[in-house]
């Protein structure tokens, strides 16, 4: 039986790590930042962390809105492919700073790409 992505990237420890990480990446980059403003940060994180284990193949406790309905409002507000793909590079780097392995990290990432629809309501 193999291990699912959450298990092989290290589980709740992992995806806590990264999406800690990853948020102080792009709330520092003033292009995608302001999308953030009036956000609470601390729910946010809280989010981003049950649905990536999801996402994942972890636990499902994700009880947020779809990606569609939660980006809804940003794109109404100019949220574009550019957005998106800060964003992408935020995963990246925080992927790779924290020793990632490469197929591992290749598979976060194909799940994030294939997201792009959803999140720019598309």
């Amino acid at each position: 039986m193999s291990n699912s992505l959450f298990d092989s990237i290290g589980g709740k420890d992992a995806v806590n790590a990264a999406v800690d990480l990853f948020y102080r990446k792009v709330l520092m980059d003033e292009s995608i930042s302001h999308y953030f403003e009036s956000v609470d940060m601390e729910a946010q994180r809280d989010k981003q962390k049950s649905f990536l284990t999801f996402a994942f193949g972890g636990p499902n406790n994700y009880t947020g809105q779809s990606l569609r309905e939660a980006h809804a409002p940003l794109v109404s507000k100019g949220l574009n492919e550019n957005h998106f793909t800060a964003v992408a590079g935020h995963l990246q780097s925080t992927l790779d700073e924290l020793g990632v392995p490469e197929d591992l990290s290749s598979q976060v990432m194909g799940i994030a790409a294939g997201t792009i629809n959803d999140v720019l309501n598309r």
